[in-house]
């Protein structure tokens, strides 16, 4: 694992990894440098004892390890900014959406081991969903860029190919799991639950479905005829609610997703 990191970025996920990395003792707040124009949003960081930076050639000299968390349209400004400033030795790690590993060679002078990675959100509480793939990088690299994140959830390697839909699947997805917990809460307030404990229910029973899915390794149809009796009213509410369009709408809504990540322009 590398010993000093630089996050490029630091936005919701830049601080997200930066946190995350502290959190599962990855690396400690010290070795980690986050650039950023303007400080002001990030000034309270410096009391967790991270490194703040506005020039993001100081933040690149001496990392191994450089994760670039900018908006797509930043790339070529900020590569050409700090392309002199790189070396071999270093493993730059790409979480901008929809910018191949191609891309990112393209606008470097010299060969540079790239792993483009696709966390969610949730990398700040060590329970991220990461996708990963890379390009002149060895086994080594790939894996030492796997072990970090292994630290910040899960991960699985894919095929570049499925990265867009890995961002939809796993970025975006934090975004539906939300909407959805939101509208038990209201189904719960609605049958007379205040709403903290309403939420709360509806959280923990989902982060419960989803931990029985992962520990078992099950099935979700599975899962669910544990619950459902005969003329019962789990069975009755699933019903209604696949009669209102249910599943067709959630996978409706990931493919609008997927269709739209092919055509953001950059």
């Amino acid at each position: 694992m590398a010993k000093k990191i630089t996050i490029i970025g630091g936005g919701n996920l830049g601080t997200a990894i930066a946190q995350g990395l502290v959190k599962s003792k990855m690396a400690k707040s010290t070795d980690i440098i986050i650039t950023r124009r303007n400080l002001t949003k990030i000034e309270h960081l410096k009391k967790e004892g991270f490194q703040l930076k506005t020039n993001n050639i100081e933040g690149v000299k001496n990392a191994d390890l450089i994760v670039l968390c900018v908006q797509p349209k930043q790339l070529a400004a900020l590569l050409a900014e700090i392309v002199s400033s790189l070396s071999s030795k270093q493993i730059l790690v790409s979480t901008i959406t929809g910018i191949t590993t191609e891309e990112i060679a393209g606008h470097l002078q010299k060969k540079t081991p790239i792993v483009r990675a696709m966390p969610n959100t949730a990398i700040a509480i060590g329970q991220s969903m990461t996708c990963l793939c890379a390009k002149d990088a060895t086994s080594k690299q790939l894996e030492e860029i796997k072990n970090l994140f292994d630290g910040l959830g899960q991960t699985l390697v894919v095929e570049e190919r499925l990265m867009k839909a890995a961002t939809v699947l796993a970025a975006s997805g934090i975004a539906f799991f939300m909407r959805y917990v939101r509208a038990a809460t209201q189904g719960g307030i609605q049958m007379g639950f205040d709403a903290e404990e309403a939420q709360l229910i509806a959280a923990q029973t989902a982060k419960g479905a989803a931990s029985l899915l992962l520990s078992r390794e099950s099935h979700p149809e599975i899962e669910i005829d544990k619950v459902t009796t005969p003329e019962g009213c789990t069975i009755a509410g699933l019903n209604e609610m696949e009669h209102q369009g249910l599943s067709s709408a959630l996978i409706k809504g990931i493919i609008t997703s997927f269709e739209k990540i092919n055509s953001i322009k950059k």
